[in-house]
């Protein structure tokens, strides 16, 4: 991130508007990414992302793609500001004396931000994902007329989902598969974070001055993409352990290594790819977005519009 002092209420702001615009632009496609993720051998509905997303609208109608969109639109102000801010908190105290930071202490800051996210990651996507993947779900057991019982699938809200998790299993329900979910966004704040700061430095317009907007965007969008297809594979598995609903032929798991066992010995190596393409489309404009919107002052320009206290 850029080295300038930036008011904590200001990157809070920065942070939100950054997730608000990039969740509205992509959130079809993650919508697709999760499907294409869940689906295993056998119970394959969908060959590709567009194909996804026009078997989505055919069977859904146009809003089907935004299943979900409410829970990440409530949360991502909050998730992308403790990220954007911790990395920047931990940049401040790992830095000596104002010099440019070593790669090993970037990378210790980008694991700091990535902890500190999980906290409201992990339940915005254990949300998220049953409302996501619930189309799928009834999609699938529309075309097995052989049930002897067919299961209804009730479409219900974020809100009756939290409450539901919470009666059945407390807090810890809507953290199910927080350890799949730090090994992801961990490693993933690891690569990202130092990449883009890097990327951007080749940018500025010498020593001190700043990198252009479209250097910052572009920055995020190939650290962010770069990022995202690293971290894959882990992406899979968490979703795989978030998922509650399943199809009626498909594996449930009761952890990591036994996702991994399972994925490996049923679907291959090759499994641990889906929706890779998918996810890089999703990160790369999203982080580009935020960086855009962070390094143009936005946080900075709206408490400017806010009437001042007078002591």
């Amino acid at each position: 991130m850029a080295d300038k002092q930036i008011s904590l209420p200001a990157k809070l702001i920065n942070g939100g508007v950054a997730g608000l615009i990039g969740v509205t632009c992509v959130f079809p496609i993650d919508l697709a990414k999760t499907r294409l993720q869940n689906q295993q051998n056998g119970s394959r509905l969908y060959t590709s992302m567009s194909d996804c997303l026009i078997k989505t609208i055919r069977s859904e109608g146009y809003f089907g793609m935004y299943r979900g969109a409410a829970v990440n639109l409530t949360l991502v102000t909050p998730e992308k500001a403790i990220k954007l801010a911790a990395n920047d908190f931990f940049r401040f105290h790992l830095s000596k004396d104002g010099q440019k930071l070593t790669l090993l202490r970037e990378m210790l800051a980008g694991c700091g931000a990535g902890t500190c996210q999980v906290i409201i990651t992990t339940p915005m996507e254990m949300l998220k994902i049953q409302l996501q993947d619930a189309g799928r779900i009834a999609a699938q057991r529309k075309l097995m007329p052989q049930a002897v019982t067919p299961v209804e699938v009730k479409s219900q809200t974020a809100m009756q989902l939290t409450r539901q998790l919470l009666k059945e299993k407390g807090i810890a329900g809507l953290y199910k598969g927080l350890g799949a979910t730090l090994l992801r966004d961990v490693p993933f704040s690891i690569i990202y974070f130092p990449l883009f700061a890097n990327l951007n430095d080749l940018g500025k317009r010498g020593v001190e001055g700043p990198a252009p907007f479209y250097v910052s965007f572009l920055s995020g969008c190939i650290a962010g993409s770069t990022a995202a297809v690293a971290v894959n594979p882990v992406d899979v598995i968490k979703t795989r352990l978030q998922s509650l609903t399943r199809g009626s032929q498909e594996d449930t798991y009761s952890g990591v290594t036994d996702c991994i066992r399972k994925i490996l010995r049923n679907e291959g190596p090759a499994a641990f790819l889906k929706g890779a393409y998918c996810r890089a489309l999703v990160i790369a404009p999203l982080f580009g977005i935020a960086q855009v919107v962070y390094f143009l002052g936005v946080g900075e320009l709206i408490l400017s519009y806010l009437p001042k206290r007078n002591n």
